[in-house]
């Protein structure tokens, strides 16, 4: 009887000592929607700090920046585009399109509310294949040999090995970047061997300007960097943006988020919406054209609680364009599809 008492009790205390730690995470049920706390074991809940940048307030989850002075966060960004292009008869022509846009930022020092950073451009990729034919520029490659490709190469290696400073408060408010004109005067001195005309280099260099600047920069981090509101936002309130889709300003791009979760060390917020289904018809006698166009985005962010740094996007974007041509007996239409993944330091493309 001993025995079998002394089993038992050994048999009670490695169930005891076997019962693992538990902690706590919030999120949206996808089944129902509602927000719930839920259980998971404690050794595969990331590690947050104390005082963490994104943080759940009286049920308000709100978004900082704590960076730490001499480490580097990551920002690349990677497009990849699949368009195929179907004619009147169904005959279709896909072809791939892929950027690669890698820079990083380094924290030199902190002044109350503001970090003062360098903004490093790492390097850039772009490919394109299409009929079983790919091109690549890669400034982590040689120069191609191809001539149409030698000049973007040269443009954008001087574009790339560059610093820029920057200056962002701890609430993700980009305030200054400096340091163009250096980089405009590398890219004008690389075209020297390739433009003769001073007015040719010139247009070139103008146009550069126009695409790579402080407030296109500024707005670029500004949605990549910062996307919770303010005010802040309840798990799984639900918060709405809009930006042109052109330049008049009549179409609008929507994008609605919802914070689906806070905890293990993340913070995830679910992206849709996209450009709702808009058709335009002219006629000119017997004939009618028209155009139809829609385009519908989904995916997720990803930001780290503690840095409030993104770690990971991936959203997919579907455009879809039809344009029908009709004499009011017979109608051709050509039809483009546009399947895009945009991320944003991406684990896997």
């Amino acid at each position: 009887m001993k025995n079998i008492a002394a089993i038992a009790l050994l048999s009670s205390i490695a169930l005891v000592s076997c019962k693992k730690e538990t902690a706590k995470i919030t999120k949206v049920d996808p089944k129902t929607g509602k927000t719930v706390t839920v259980e998971v074991p404690a050794d595969s809940v990331a590690t947050v700090a104390e005082n963490p940048a994104i943080r759940d307030s009286a049920g308000i989850v709100t978004q900082t920046f704590k960076l730490e002075k001499g480490k580097t966060y990551p920002l690349t960004t990677y497009q990849r585009d699949v368009k195929t292009m179907t004619d009147p008869q169904g005959k279709s022509i896909t072809a791939t399109a892929e950027s690669t846009d890698e820079m990083n930022f380094t924290v030199n020092d902190i002044k109350g509310n503001v970090y003062e950073m360098t903004l490093n451009l790492v390097s850039k990729r772009s490919s394109q294949s299409a009929q079983g034919k790919t091109v690549v520029v890669d400034t982590k490659q040689a120069l191609p040999k191809e001539d149409d490709l030698k000049m973007i190469w040269n443009i954008n290696k001087a574009l790339t090995s560059n610093k820029l400073d920057m200056k962002m408060d701890t609430k993700g408010n980009v305030i200054s970047i400096t340091g163009f004109d250096a980089v405009y005067a590398k890219v004008t001195t690389a075209l020297t061997s390739l433009i003769k005309d001073a007015n040719e280099r010139a247009s070139v260099v103008a146009s550069l300007k126009q695409s790579f600047n402080e407030k296109v920069l500024k707005d670029q981090f500004s949605k990549n960097l910062s996307i919770i509101p303010k005010k802040g936002v309840k798990i799984g309130e639900k918060w709405t943006t809009s930006e042109n889709a052109d330049p008049s300003g009549a179409i609008k791009v929507t994008s609605n988020y919802v914070l689906k979760s806070l905890g293990n060390g993340t913070a995830e917020i679910a992206v849709s919406g996209g450009i709702p289904k808009k058709t335009e018809k002219k006629a000119q006698g017997p004939i009618t054209h028209s155009m139809s166009s829609e385009l519908a985005q989904n995916g997720t962010i990803k930001f780290d609680e503690s840095t409030g740094w993104i770690t990971n996007q991936n959203i997919n974007v579907k455009t879809t364009q039809i344009e029908t041509i009709s004499d009011g007996k017979q109608s051709q239409s050509m039809k483009s599809v546009s399947n895009s993944s945009v991320m944003v330091n991406p684990t896997a493309k």
